[in-house]
């Protein structure tokens, strides 16, 4: 039984955090994040509700449910109006030498089931890092609850001595992902610049940076080299838009 009730406190302690989080960010205006932690505090919350045999505490425990509910319900309803009319943008700035931007953390919530074709454009595909970089995206959306079936991929051709390895790298990664089920379409332009990730659930993700947005690792063996929320990042700026349709490359 004591250990039931430690138990409790520790699901309660976890919610209050979670819900404060929530209310922080809806003040801030920070809706999509606000949704995310109301709907993760109302879980905690009702883990607690099955937990507790007080009926008091019980009805208590309802009635707060039940006003986050709402709240939840609104902020969501207010971001699918924002969808539909094609206004929703948000800003990311990210710091110099800031952590805990991986590609996961930052398209993760924007990635669904309904994911199954993704454009990015990006002119700097080339080097041996970027071409790492877009393969450590590639695998994030193979791993990802969305089902993607193709990539399409506009970047430009290096017309150095990297061109034969720029080649080399994308014709395997295109290999590897076609095992995974997946068709990756490659295309080149000599005046790409903008630099943009579009999804066909409607998100479009811009990047100041494009996708090489980490700095260089201190060595093969320092924290970050695998794990890009570790990773420093350069300064630079990610916006993101919803639109009903999605244009193609």
């Amino acid at each position: 039984m004591a250990r039931s009730g430690l138990a409790q406190d520790a699901g309660s302690t976890a919610a209050v955090t979670v819900i404060k989080r929530a209310l922080e960010l809806e003040s801030e205006s920070r809706y999509p994040q606000a949704l995310v932690c109301y709907q993760e505090g109302i879980d905690l919350l009702l883990q607690v509700l099955k937990g507790t045999k007080d009926e008091t505490k019980k009805c208590n425990l309802r009635k707060r449910i039940s006003d986050y509910m709402d709240r939840a319900e609104h902020i969501k309803k207010s971001l699918d109006q924002e969808k539909e009319a094609g206004k929703y943008h948000k800003q990311i700035k990210i710091e110099e030498n800031a952590t805990g931007f991986s590609y996961e953390s930052l398209f993760q919530e924007y990635l669904s089931e309904t994911v199954t074709e993704v454009w990015i454009e990006d002119p700097y595909i080339r080097h041996t890092h970027q071409l790492y970089n877009f393969l450590r995206f590639c695998e994030m959306l193979v791993k990802r609850p969305c089902k993607v079936k193709t990539i399409h991929l506009l970047t430009s051709l290096d017309e150095g001595t990297g061109k034969e390895q720029q080649s080399s790298g994308l014709e395997e990664i295109k290999q590897s992902l076609r095992n995974h089920g997946v068709h990756l379409e490659l295309e080149y332009s000599s005046s790409i610049h903008d630099r943009e990730i579009r999804f066909n659930n409607g998100w479009m993700i811009k990047i100041g940076r494009g996708l090489d947005y980490f700095k260089k690792p201190q060595s093969r063996f320092s924290l970050g080299y695998c794990d890009f929320d570790l990773r420093p990042c350069h300064e630079t700026t990610v916006d993101i838009f919803h639109n009903k349709h999605t244009k193609k490359i």
